[in-house]
């Protein structure tokens, strides 16, 4: 019996339309697939580069005792030669802007309401007065001393929130100028020592005034700049005091969003009143708006508390290898060149927020 030979149009149709299918699901996976080699192979080595400093910053952090972020900046700036040409250009500035954005972003999810609601209004009012008027007298102090509005915004808010690395979001959507490298890290550079000194001298100044641990603790985290001191200089007091300073610290950390988010509409609208040319920055940053969803999602236990940490972590890390980058983008020379005035300013303003705190809390005892 002979075997029916005759063709199906229709079944050779749907042959046909199936393997046309393929060809365009195959075809697209790698057009994406070397859409993103493309993107990421020139940016790999210099990535490498800034996350192999911050390993050797948190390396002598961790046997030394020096603050790890200032670690970065200094071992960064060491290496200042990879950020002029070469094949690392990319990857540095690609570290130091995204990586930098996705760090701040995983910030939002050691946030949770409940925790710090529990410090009480009272307390919780005088920590976000205090990070608004510290803002207000950058931007003030700034204009008396003639320099720019920039480095008073940058300057404030990194000292009013949370050091390093509100500085580096609030970098993020400011306007540049041929200024702006010099005076981010000029403000992650002072900022973190300021810390480092804060750490061991307010300790001391909370027992000379006998403070209770709640108290002590509150003094500590509203007013010593970065996260790592804050809990340092708290812990190395006792458990209590540590606990209390990291959730009031907490606090100056939820106010990152608003402020970055207030700046970002602020300059934009700004912008378009002058008819500025350059981009503008977004309505709502995209690292912004992930911030607030991680902090709402930890404050709902969306979150697991493995998952949490992980982040932290991650958000850590992020910042120290994007720290790195920044501290490879700028050379010591420029940051000579800022002036004694900036120096002026945001030791003005560590004072301003340390007297304030202080004040309140005495008010309030």
């Amino acid at each position: 019996m002979l075997a029916d030979t005759t063709a199906d149009p229709e079944e050779d149709s749907k042959r046909a339309q199936s393997g046309g299918l393929s060809a365009n699901v195959s075809g697209g996976y790698r057009q994406g697939f070397k859409r993103f080699t493309d993107f990421t192979r020139p940016r790999i080595p210099g990535f490498l580069v800034s996350a192999v400093v911050a390993i050797a910053a948190q390396f002598l952090s961790d046997h030394y005792g020096a603050p790890a972020m200032l670690m970065a900046l200094l071992l960064g700036i060491a290496f200042h030669f990879l950020a002029e040409e070469g094949n690392c250009v990319p990857g540095i500035e690609f570290t130091a802007r995204t990586v930098l954005r996705l760090g701040v972003a995983l910030l939002g999810a050691r946030i949770s309401i409940d925790l710090i609601m529990g410090l009480g209004v009272e307390l919780i009012g005088i920590i976000v007065l205090a990070v608004a008027l510290t803002c207000g007298f950058g931007l003030a102090a700034a204009r008396l001393l003639n320099r720019g509005w920039r480095l008073g915004l940058l300057t404030g808010g990194s000292v009013a929130i949370c050091g390093a690395s509100a500085a580096m979001a609030i970098s993020a959507v400011l306007p540049k100028n041929e200024h702006s490298e010099r005076n981010l890290i000029f403000t992650v550079l002072s900022v973190t020592v300021l810390s480092t000194l804060a750490m061991i001298v307010y300790p001391i100044l909370a027992a000379t005034l006998d403070f209770d641990d709640v108290t002590s603790g509150a003094f500590l985290g509203g007013t010593i700049h970065d996260v790592a001191q804050v809990v340092g200089a708290g812990f190395s007091v006792s458990d209590e005091v540590g606990e209390v300073a990291t959730l009031v610290k907490l606090i100056r950390v939820t106010m990152l969003a608003p402020v970055v988010l207030i700046i970002s509409l602020v300059v934009r609208n700004r912008m378009s009143e002058l008819k500025v040319a350059g981009k503008k920055p977004p309505h709502v940053p995209l690292f912004v708006l992930a911030f607030l969803t991680f902090a709402l999602l930890n404050s709902l236990n969306v979150i697991p508390k493995v998952a949490a940490d992980f982040a932290g972590g991650l958000s850590r890390w992020a910042l120290l290898i994007s720290v790195a980058a920044v501290g490879m983008k700028t050379s010591l020379k420029c940051i000579s060149e800022v002036g004694r005035q900036a120096i002026i300013l945001v030791v003005a303003e560590t004072v301003f927020i340390a007297t304030f705190v202080l004040v309140g809390l005495i008010l309030l005892r």
